[in-house]
């Protein structure tokens, strides 16, 4: 069982214990875009004890190791990471786009003038879907080949392939800066709609919408999580350290 204490950031956290994420989002404790930021000093801000967020924690840990392993993404290959991000993750975020979307769109055609909130809920979850499939499209056709291509060959460097940036630093920090942009929307969302709290006269497609907002919101900062806590630090580490390798 890793050892975590409150001084940790969080998203180290859930690096070590996947299943410490159920347990933010539970809290409301953001681990992905607020990641490098301490349990002590996340539960400070929120009014949490972090003795509660730590022992429900150790319990997950507990019950997750009693039964199935999850995915140790700290030590497996890139490869196989990218591969699970892109099967799983932006498969999922494409399908809900798409299906969100035009659910929201009947919601606030019916019900935006007795729920002036839509009109935000709606516009931000567009820009959200425009901005988030110009993201991933970016990771699939730029980002993700290469770190695919530095684990899996000795020499990705003499490939002969142009690089279209210097460093992953510089892509990176870009699709960091986008995360952010992402999880600040999905937190208007759920501000205007009071935690995805459907009103008294909502319809089944109202309510519907409103549990698909929050689902899609706990995916997406596994997503982020992803990346911004594993994948990117890693991949980082490893370019650095075949750049300090000599024939590299």
């Amino acid at each position: 069982m890793s050892i975590i204490t409150t001084e940790m950031p969080l998203g180290e956290i859930a690096a070590l214990v996947p299943e410490a994420t159920g347990v933010f989002e539970t809290f409301g404790i953001d681990y992905c875009c607020e990641g490098k930021k301490s349990l002590e000093h996340a539960c400070a801000t929120s009014e949490i004890s972090p003795h509660d967020v730590l022992q429900s924690i150790k319990l997950a840990q507990r019950t997750i190791e009693a039964g199935e392993q999850k995915h140790d993404w700290l030590h497996e290959p890139l490869v196989a990471l990218i591969a699970h991000i892109k099967s799983t993750h932006h498969k999922y975020a494409r399908e809900q786009v798409a299906r969100l979307l035009a659910i929201l769109e009947k919601v606030h055609s019916v019900h935006a003038d007795n729920h002036p909130e839509l009109q935000l809920i709606y516009s931000a979850f567009g820009a959200l879907s425009t901005e988030l499939i110009d993201h991933m499209i970016d990771e699939e056709i730029v980002l993700f080949p290469y770190i695919v291509r530095m684990e899996q060959s000795d020499a990705f460097e003499d490939s002969g392939e142009p690089l279209l940036f210097g460093t992953l630093g510089e892509p990176v920090a870009t699709m960091v800066l986008e995360h952010d942009s992402a999880g600040g929307k999905l937190k208007a969302i759920r501000q205007a709609s009071d935690g995805f709290s459907a009103p008294a006269d909502a319809c089944t497609t109202y309510r519907a919408a409103y549990r698909a907002l929050g689902e899609f919101e706990e995916y997406m900062h596994q997503h982020i999580h992803l990346e911004n806590n594993i994948l990117f630090p890693r991949a980082i580490a490893l370019e650095q350290n075949r750049s300090r390798t000599p024939g590299f």
